[in-house]
């Protein structure tokens, strides 16, 4: 494993399963235990029916691209060796949105619509990023 040199994400209480879950190459979200709809990012109380029982589950992670953004410069040295890169926002088939990047296609390539399915990258021996792929 190389060096990795981008900002990680904070590990907190609330999101240490969603990360869990990703380094075990699973995607779980938070599924409310009384109306049982899944929510992204995860939460203390849900915000359909204010419930504060909620389950993680894994999920499909498959998807389809909600929008997207092309990056042509990075915000610092980091990113801009990646660029150009794809910023995408994925309505998972499950119903929330979820923000990563697009790997595996040309920034003239990605349509709205497109479908994906989550892929993830071990970045560290800690932390394992989840990206995107169309499929």
């Amino acid at each position: 494993m190389t060096q990795y040199n981008k900002p990680l994400p904070e590990v907190t209480i609330l999101t240490e399963p969603f990360w869990e879950g990703t380094k075990q190459h699973e995607l779980r979200l938070q599924r409310c235990d009384n109306c049982l709809v899944y929510r992204f990012t995860p939460k203390e109380v849900c915000p359909m029916c204010a419930s504060v029982q909620a389950t993680w589950v894994p999920v499909s992670g498959a998807g389809a691209v909600y929008s997207y953004s092309v990056v042509h410069r990075g915000p610092g040295p980091a990113f801009q060796e990646d660029a150009p890169y794809i910023v995408v926002m994925v309505q998972l088939a499950e119903g929330p949105r979820i923000l990563s990047h697009l790997t595996g296609c040309e920034p003239d390539d990605v349509r709205i619509g497109m479908p994906v399915m989550v892929v993830f990258e071990d970045v560290t021996p800690e932390v394992t990023l989840y990206k995107f792929r169309p499929i």
